[in-house]
């Protein structure tokens, strides 16, 4: 059997599966299905009690990525800082963009996702929709930043609402 290049993953560092967020690559197996022997990579995602496998050969196919430099994660922070660009679409056009992005595992298309959605306490309530979505983008969002500055989510959550807290309110509808 020949060893791909997509075993730049090792055991016990954590990656990110464009679907689920971060998880942490626990062992590497070997499994026989339907009697073909395939090399499989276990991922861990505590937050979520799952458990993944997936073959090693797919793994760069199907999007899973090492975390994000901390350069990338400065791109997102910067993009949190910018302004909110909300389309004129139908929510559900909207709410279906937002959902690949979320799923795209691109951290910044998931930052564009937390800095649209984000409502401050005098902006008008969101949907319950809108929250879901953007709970989901910035759950994925805090837990690549605390991975990528050593596993501290509640330091990254704090950094995260900063971010948004000190965007320029936007001007209020005349």
């Amino acid at each position: 059997m020949t060893k791909s290049k997509s075993l730049d993953f090792r055991p016990n560092e954590f990656v990110v599966y464009p679907a689920h967020g971060v998880g942490q690559i626990v062992s590497i197996e070997e499994q026989e299905v339907a009697g073909i022997s395939l090399e499989l990579f276990v991922i861990s995602f505590e937050k979520d009690k799952m458990t993944l496998r997936v073959p090693t050969h797919k793994a760069t196919e199907i999007g899973m990525r090492a975390l994000s430099s901390p350069d990338v994660i400065n791109l997102a922070m910067k993009t949190l800082k910018g302004k909110a660009k909300v389309k004129r679409a139908m929510w559900s056009r909207r709410a279906q963009e937002y959902e690949q992005k979320i799923n795209s595992g691109d951290l910044i298309a998931i930052a564009e996702v937390v800095r649209d959605l984000h409502r401050t306490d005098d902006q008008r309530e969101q949907s319950y929709s809108e929250r879901q979505l953007y709970e989901a983008a910035l759950e994925r969002l805090t837990r690549e930043v605390a991975a990528v500055s050593g596993g501290d989510e509640m330091a990254a959550s704090k950094e995260i609402t900063d971010v948004l807290v000190s965007r320029a309110p936007p001007p209020a509808a005349a």
